[in-house]
């Protein structure tokens, strides 16, 4: 079935009406994303522990529409807006998406990813044959976490070279569960994993059961609740300005003599990162993992109390 697909820019009030409006009028899928992204207008969206999230959206929101092709794009739209009391939004790129295999060009684009000895393999492609690999069974979903951005690789490499074994591990933001589940393979003797989002959280469970390890996942408010929490090592792959505003948060989870790494954060960025985690703990001594494609992963050691 051939697709029609549409984008519009919309500012953050709203936006939840407009998208049930929109899936109601006859769209297919409603996909927001940040206009800003990667610019120094960027904008985190998260909810801190023990408070919600704010309203859904960035300043400027990227809307992706999909809808089939014999529909009315202009009529569905109207139709939409009248619905919630708007004005038609304006199209700023409308695309045809032919009809094709989609299962199976997703998967073509999902190959197996080593990085030393750590594989990420989706689950239609063979294992590699050396058993010395650490081989993680992920397939592409909902929750962020692949293998394939540069953040995840960093944190992937860093645990390659720092194996976690018998330590207590917190992911914080673990997406797909994919640094949990290979901290739980290199032989973490307690792996706990939050984030905001539910579905995240359910698909980190399936993986972890995918890979036949046991591991936590839980709200970041569960988690704040047992202020006596302490890890061995906690694992952020999330974004630079959610990294500075969570500093005292995630250096009071960090044990004496623990390892914090933290990733997500833009090569100019290393910075503000950096002085918010010395600010939150002096005893840190942080430095410079690596950088990827512009991308950098901070790794700090806490000193003994």
């Amino acid at each position: 079935m051939p697709l029609i697909e549409i984008q519009l820019l919309m500012p953050r009030e709203g936006l939840d009406a407009w998208s049930d409006a929109l899936l109601a009028a006859g769209a297919l899928s409603v996909a927001i994303e940040d206009e800003d992204s990667a610019t120094d207008q960027e904008l985190a969206r998260f909810g801190e522990p023990g408070a919600p999230a704010e309203d859904p959206g960035w300043r400027n929101n990227r809307v992706t529409v999909l809808v089939d092709e014999s529909d009315d794009v202009q009529a569905l739209l109207r139709e939409a807006a009248l619905s919630i009391g708007a004005g038609a939004p304006t199209i700023v790129r409308r695309a045809r998406l032919d009809d094709r295999d989609w299962v199976r060009q997703s998967q073509s684009q999902f190959a197996p990813i080593r990085i030393g000895q750590i594989w990420i393999v989706p689950s239609w492609h063979t294992p590699p044959e050396p058993s010395s690999a650490c081989v993680l069974r992920i397939d592409p979903g909902v929750a962020f976490g692949t293998g394939s951005h540069p953040t995840t690789q960093l944190c992937l490499a860093w645990l390659d070279q720092h194996r976690p074994l018998r330590a207590r591990v917190l992911d914080y933001g673990c997406g797909s569960g994919i640094l949990s589940i290979c901290a739980a393979l290199l032989g973490a003797a307690e792996v706990v994993g939050v984030d905001i989002d539910a579905q995240a959280l359910r698909t980190a469970q399936d993986n972890a059961q995918r890979n036949g390890v046991h591991a936590q996942y839980t709200s970041v408010e569960c988690l704040a609740a047992d202020a006596s929490r302490r890890f061995d090592l906690v694992l952020a792959n999330i974004l630079a300005n959610p990294l500075v505003l969570l500093a005292p948060t995630l250096v009071r989870y960090l044990a004496p003599g623990g390892a914090i790494v933290l990733s997500g954060i833009l090569e100019r960025q290393i910075e503000a990162v950096t002085d918010a985690y010395r600010q939150a703990d002096p005893r840190l001594r942080l430095g410079v993992f690596g950088i990827e494609q512009g991308w950098a992963a901070i790794v700090g050691r806490r000193g003994s109390d």
